[in-house]
């Protein structure tokens, strides 16, 4: 039975790896995922464009704290920089230390309790790269901040208190305890780390793990490079394997010059706010249309599946995990366009990826079958996804949906297009140019153009155009 972090490695949590990374590195991974650069003074790395914040920290603490408000208020005021007040109101630890005379007889226990100061911290966001530069130029992070006070004025400042959870990573006790809550709050470190795999609910094991199918993990775990559990191991989480000394593999770097965010970023986004009655009219009309049209396109399903079988066999539909309104995964449904081993050959033409950002597109896609480039140009591959709006998961209009890994490269584009359920078509759709170096920008671009003035005559408008462009396809 394994439980909880081994404690036999916790004095060894300087060097200790799981997929080649340090808890330090997992927790500067962990605020990457989330499109956030950790930067601190004195310490040399790249100023990445890809990163849409800088978190100015600390050398020596780690910190785990909710995003989603501070995003928001950045986006509503602008600042060149935001002071964080994050207070941790949990009980510290302690550990008991016995006391012995000169003979080795034991006198006493002495209770000691953690030294840490890092029950409140201060720290701060910024979507500049100059001011990341100005803090991490400093020689300390007192001097850090007087330099950030003194360069930037008073009125391009604002400050905010968050709870959170904050770890001193001189304690190696408060190190270990922060893997542990790591593990329970990430819930997707394929995010930023190429080399796991998922196992199931809540556990993640390296590309090289040997994992028994009868292996009984109770909760959530981690498991490293060159570890086995067979077949009758009870894992009780929250668990980490550390990697094996033998088998430490070389984690590779963040790819966040995949990501060129283009300007519809560089000012905040204005959400445009629908009063209940609204968002009740917009329901009714995706269930009423959604309904309406699944009546009229049903009949032709059973040819579209014919085709598909006649072509390249079963499955006939394709069903990809996408994320609606506040990042909730729900299975989005399209007619199967693409050969079986599609994923695969997706490897084989990356270099010929003609989208920016995390998309892919390439002219002629060989993966695409003859009855699914058809009905791919046609947009019928598309008409299970009227399913998804009568469960409410999507809308007729609304931002294209998109997958957790896509939707991590931006907080505040994040954040906008959640805020309002995906949809079949949208501003996306009927406007983008397909211009070469742009389709990323453009996506975040019309998304963003969508959620400031989302109303009902922009789906009405949105819907007509999509029709034109359905029939000027054919």
């Amino acid at each position: 039975m394994i439980s909880g972090v081994k404690s036999e490695q916790s004095d060894r949590a300087d060097y200790v790896t799981v997929w080649g990374l340090t808890p330090i590195e997992l927790h500067d991974r962990f605020w990457a995922s989330r499109g956030v650069q950790v930067v601190r003074p004195d310490e040399p790395s790249e100023i990445v464009e890809g990163a849409e914040l800088f978190l100015l920290m600390r050398p020596r603490l780690l910190m785990i704290f909710r995003l989603r408000v501070l995003v928001e208020q950045l986006s509503w005021v602008d600042p060149k920089v935001m002071w964080i007040r994050l207070c941790d109101k949990r009980e510290r630890g302690y550990r008991e230390k016995a006391v012995t005379d000169g003979e080795g007889r034991l006198i006493r226990f002495e209770r000691i309790y953690s030294s840490s100061d890092s029950r409140l911290a201060r720290v701060a966001l910024t979507s500049d790269p100059d001011v990341a530069r100005l803090w991490q130029l400093a020689p300390d992070a007192k001097t850090g901040w007087r330099r950030l006070r003194a360069q930037i004025p008073s009125d391009l400042r604002i400050a905010e208190s968050v709870s959170g959870r904050t770890y001193d990573c001189n304690a190696k006790s408060e190190t270990m305890q922060f893997v542990r809550d790591l593990i329970e709050t990430w819930n997707r470190p394929d995010a930023t780390i190429d080399r796991v795999r998922k196992i199931e609910q809540g556990v993640w094991g390296d590309l090289e793990a040997k994992i028994d199918k009868g292996t009984n993990f109770i909760g959530s775990a981690w498991i490293g490079a060159g570890r086995e559990l067979t077949a009758g191991t009870d894992v009780i989480g929250p668990a980490v394997l550390w990697d094996d000394s033998g088998a430490r593999p070389v984690a590779e770097a963040v790819r966040w010059n995949e990501i060129e965010p283009g300007e519809a970023l560089s000012r905040p986004v204005r959400l445009r706010k629908q009063s209940d009655f609204e968002l009740q009219i917009k329901r009714l009309f995706d269930v009423l249309f959604g309904s309406f049209a699944l009546l009229l396109v049903l009949p032709i399903f059973p040819l579209i599946m014919f085709l598909i079988w006649l072509e390249d066999g079963r499955p006939f539909f394709f069903a990809h995990r996408r994320e609606t309104v506040g990042g909730r995964e729900f299975p989005c449904l399209k007619f199967r366009s693409m050969r079986k081993d599609a994923e695969q050959v997706k490897a084989q033409l990356a270099k010929e990826n003609k989208a920016d950002g995390p998309q892919f597109f390439v002219p002629n896609d060989p993966r695409l079958t003859r009855i699914g480039a058809f009905i791919r140009k046609t947009y019928l591959d598309e008409l299970p996804q009227l399913f998804n709006v009568i469960a409410g998961d999507m809308s007729i209009v609304g931002p294209r949906p998109s997958p957790h890994a896509e939707n991590q490269y931006s907080p505040t584009w994040r954040e906008a297009r959640l805020s309002v359920r995906p949809g079949i078509t949208g501003l996306w759709q009927v406007k983008r140019t397909r211009k070469k170096g742009l389709d990323f920008q453009e996506w975040i671009q019309f998304d963003i153009e969508y959620v400031e003035n989302k109303s009902f005559f922009l789906d009405m408008w949105i819907v007509w155009k999509t029709i034109v462009l359905i029939f000027s396809r054919k």
